[in-house]
């Protein structure tokens, strides 16, 4: 196991990610290490109906904050919804998107503070002195880089209405964040990675979480000069996704649905790759050569995120790596 002074850098986004984000902060607790920094997937924020939301960024920091809404998996608990049914009665908005009271309260406060010409790292901090996270976020990229999804009848949606209205039902050609190639790693991001001794990719949709992440220029060259240890933990649990569509996702850029053809298209760092090792689920042990013969080192652990001490255990199974 790593030390007290272990520097940790988690890259996350989606449900996934807020869960095992949760794991990383307990596992961390328990070793008296400082707090990680937790690197956001923003690629499938919006504006809607005039406020911008972040739906990785709240997802997480609600989970860390303790008043998530754990049985939906998005939003804020005990929510009420009386100002979005006034926003459907006006025709505004968008019927098949939810946005909870107390959820718009985070959207308006983030949308007044980017008025004000704040970035987006800025309002993230300012959100994250509301609660003691015990995690330092940021988010990629300062950028708006949305994610856009191809269908194959010719459309282009923004990926929201992709996921939330047709869910992922609409056979995808391809995805794209236009301006993604001019955006820059939001502050503090490359330099987290450069000076950590573990980076850990959290369970996460590779492709719509993980992979904007990614994207951005200097992002992935910061993960292969690091001296860290880059470990991923698999998404994929006997063949078949935990949560979502990320079947779907992988499938639209040619990649199996399994924890081994996961691991290939993330690469080994010894192949131009960003991974030096990959947790397994016991499921998917028999798959262990497959993974070592790309050239990237092998854990297997139980991978089911049933509770945050479940969470804690994968993500000190990762350190451990």
């Amino acid at each position: 196991m790593p030390n007290p002074q272990t520097r940790v850098v988690v890259l996350a986004g989606g449900v996934g990610g807020s869960k095992f984000t949760l794991g990383v902060r307990a596992a961390l607790r328990r070793l008296g290490a400082p707090e990680a920094t937790v690197v956001v997937n923003t690629g499938d924020d919006l504006w809607l109906s005039g406020v911008r939301l972040q739906p990785d960024v709240d997802s997480i920091t609600y989970a860390l904050a303790g008043v998530n809404d754990t049985v939906r998996g998005w939003g804020r608990a005990g929510d009420t919804e009386r100002v979005n049914e006034e926003l459907q009665a006006w025709g505004a908005g968008w019927p098949w998107f939810t946005l909870g009271d107390l959820d718009l309260g985070t959207h308006l406060a983030r949308t007044g503070w980017l008025r004000e010409g704040l970035t987006p790292t800025e309002v993230l901090g300012r959100m994250a002195e509301r609660w003691p996270l015990g995690i330092r976020l940021l988010p990629m990229t300062d950028s708006e880089v949305d994610t856009h999804v191809h269908v194959e009848d010719g459309r282009r949606l923004h990926f929201q209405e992709w996921w939330t209205r047709y869910r992922a039902a609409l056979v995808p050609t391809r995805f794209e964040n236009p301006g993604i190639l001019d955006a820059t790693p939001a502050p503090g991001v490359v330099e987290a990675i450069a000076r950590a001794d573990v980076v850990l990719l959290a369970p996460s949709n590779p492709v719509v979480s993980i992979g904007p992440i990614l994207a951005v220029p200097g992002v992935r060259a910061a993960l292969r000069s690091t001296a860290a240890r880059v470990v991923g933990v698999s998404p994929i649990i006997g063949g078949r996704v935990v949560r979502g569509m990320a079947d779907v996702c992988l499938t639209a850029i040619g990649v199996e649905t399994s924890a081994a053809a996961v691991a290939r298209h993330y690469g080994a760092r010894s192949a131009d790759g960003v991974l030096d090792a990959w947790l397994l689920a016991e499921e998917d042990a028999a798959a262990a050569s497959e993974v070592q013969a790309a050239g990237i080192r092998v854990l297997v652990a139980p991978l089911w995120m049933r509770d945050e001490d479940a969470s804690a255990a994968i993500a000190e199974a990762a350190l451990g790596a």
